[in-house]
């Protein structure tokens, strides 16, 4: 069955950066979309990044505007991983940070969930 673990998050003062990971394990990582959500307390989740499976023609990333030059996506098929690059923080990007995978980037919003990570910046 599909397993997505995080881990790298923690508290970092604004300006700060983390480096958020996600093990995939139960399906084939490279045929799959990727992204990561974020979600704050009284907020709606959101969702902050993906990455267009292999098999799509150009395996691009897409960003929400607001962490757009700060953030980035990118993943290791060999390894399993998915990463986020966060870096100048804001407090705005407080939450519970949680990989998230579909077989089609469509879907992603309903697609297999992991138990998150928290980032706090403060």
């Amino acid at each position: 069955h599909v397993q997505l673990v995080e881990s790298g998050g923690g508290s970092v003062q604004p300006g700060g950066s983390l480096r958020l990971s996600c093990v995939g394990s139960g399906f084939t990582f490279s045929t799959y979309c990727m992204g990561w959500f974020r979600q704050a307390p009284g907020k709606e989740r959101e969702e902050v990044a993906h990455i267009d499976s292999e098999l799509e023609p150009d395996g691009t990333t897409h960003y929400a505007d607001s962490v757009k030059g700060r953030f980035t996506i990118s993943k290791d098929s060999t390894k399993h991983i998915l990463y986020l690059q966060m870096d100048s923080l804001k407090p705005d990007d407080s939450g519970l940070y949680y990989c998230a995978t579909a077989r089609f980037c469509y879907h992603l919003n309903n697609g297999y969930r992991g138990q998150g990570t928290q980032v706090t910046v403060s």
